[in-house]
């Protein structure tokens, strides 16, 4: 029987604008998306038969289906065969409910593994579409890298790497209901446009400072107060030397990019002492072959 683990990458959101909203309910948005080196590992072991799911060692117990048993089953429908048994070990770094997309990078690393043994010859975008009816960040947790991602998150768009960097991503001790604030973007305008046409030719110079200079996230701007740490820690990070700082995706994980590492072990370890989900993190580059 096979075994095989996987990295499972976090995603930033460098620049997020919330378009309008669909006739399916998704809203179609348009972000500069980015995986970076804070992961989950995914271990995965074939088994006689069943599916079974344990995280942190633990067996996981929900009602109905989780997302990686969905995935696994949209993956084997999509070759015409039953799921075989497998059993899907999660071991978790990246916090949830954060804006990073832990849970979609856990679930496109199930997927990259069942390709490689499965399937190896099934193109990308097509293992990018069994991932999106799991998730709309499902697809570019799949290929990963630095991508622009419109419509639902379904439209991928393959940019140049970003120039060698150091994150601090630092999470509150609270979640934020992302259908909370697309309501709130239903119910009012949203000023915050991103200069995406401008991050794109930064990254295409190596311009570091000026992909920093555009952080922005449409997102920051539908915040109720009770969630306005966010800016408290934005703020912080903006006073320990960061290049510039920003929520990731509906929040209210901030992060902040430096250019130098001991910059950022040091604005690491200052709201370290406060926050208690605070890492250091690189950039990663693209996770799925191309094809």
């Amino acid at each position: 029987m096979r075994v095989m683990t996987q990295a499972a990458p976090a995603k930033l959101n460098l620049a997020l604008e919330i378009r309008d909203r669909r006739p399916d309910g998704y809203h179609n948005l348009c972000s500069v998306m980015q995986t970076v080196s804070l992961c989950d590992t995914v271990t995965v072991e074939e088994r006689r038969s069943g599916f079974t799911l344990r995280v942190d060692g633990e067996p996981l117990h929900i009602d109905g289906q989780s997302l990686e048993q969905r995935a696994a089953e949209a993956f084997f429908q999509a070759l015409g065969r039953p799921v075989p048994g497998l059993a899907v070990t999660l071991e978790k770094r990246t916090p949830a409910y954060a804006g990073l997309g832990g849970g979609s990078a856990d679930v496109a690393a199930l997927l990259r593994i069942l390709r490689a043994w499965y399937c190896p010859e099934m193109p990308a975008v097509e293992l990018e579409a069994i991932g999106l009816t799991v998730g709309s960040d499902m697809p570019f947790c799949v290929r990963g890298g630095t991508a622009l991602a419109e419509g639902r998150g379904e439209v991928l768009t393959d940019l140049p790497p970003l120039p060698r960097c150091w994150f601090v991503l630092c999470k509150p001790d609270f979640g934020i209901p992302t259908p909370e604030l697309f309501a709130r973007a239903d119910a009012q305008t949203v000023h915050c446009r991103p200069d995406i046409a401008g991050m794109r030719r930064a990254l295409e110079q190596g311009d570091l400072e000026g992909v920093a200079a555009r952080l922005c996230n449409g997102f920051e701007e539908l915040l109720p107060p009770e969630y306005h740490a966010v800016f408290r820690i934005r703020d912080r990070l903006r006073a320990l030397g960061v290049l510039n700082a920003s929520m990731s995706g509906s929040g209210p994980t901030v992060f902040g990019i430096f250019r130098e590492r001991d910059a950022a072990e040091r604005a690491a370890a200052s709201l370290g002492r406060e926050y208690a989900q605070t890492y250091l993190a690189e950039p990663v580059g693209r996770l799925e072959p191309r094809g």
